[in-house]
This record gives C-alpha cells, sequence and structure tokens, in this order.
C-alpha cells in the first residue's frame, strides 16, 4: 500500500496545492493510504477536493483510506457527511 501524508493546512487556499499533491496518484493501480494525523485546519474545499479524490478512484476500482485521522479532520468529515466516504468514523476523543 502507498501512503501519503496529508498536509496540516487543508484551507480552501491551499486546495490547488492539495489537488496538485493528490493527482499523480489518481491511477496508482495500488492501494493509497492518505495519512491525516497532521491535519490541523480545514474547510469545505479541502473535504470536497478529498471526497472527490477518493470517488474518483473508486470509480477507477481503486482503494483509498484515510488512516489516523486527526480529531479536526474526524469532525469536520462528520460535519459534512463525509465521514463514511473517506472511511473517517472514528468517535470524537
Amino acid at each position: 500500500m502507498n501512503a501519503l501524508s496529508l498536509p496540516s493546512d487543508l484551507g480552501i487556499e491551499h486546495v490547488a496545492d492539495l489537488q496538485a499533491a493528490l493527482r499523480p496518484h489518481l491511477e496508482d493501480a495500488e492501494p493509497l493510504s492518505l495519512t491525516g494525523d497532521a491535519v490541523e485546519r480545514v474547510h469545505t474545499a479541502g473535504l470536497q477536493m478529498l471526497h472527490a479524490f477518493v470517488r474518483e478512484r473508486a470509480a477507477l476500482g481503486l482503494a483509498t483510506v484515510v488512516t489516523g485521522a486527526s480529531p479536526v479532520l474526524a469532525d469536520a468529515a462528520r460535519q459534512l457527511a463525509l465521514a463514511k466516504s473517506l472511511g473517517v468514523d472514528a468517535p470524537t476523543a
């Protein structure tokens, strides 16, 4: 499984950077783990980008999981009803 660490800031002003980091992995045949333990700030746009990426890979039959989601990332995903699709459903600490 390939791994990619998510940046600490998934704010709207960093969405283009996130897209640039994710794009090379869109068609990787190996399962991809997006490590979210360093995420300290999230905007809706950042989560939408993650969701679109995971969904596009799934449409290609490729597995993607978000692992070690920080409380900030997990809470934001839950609030936007994206926790299940991103695999972020650990309870809030």
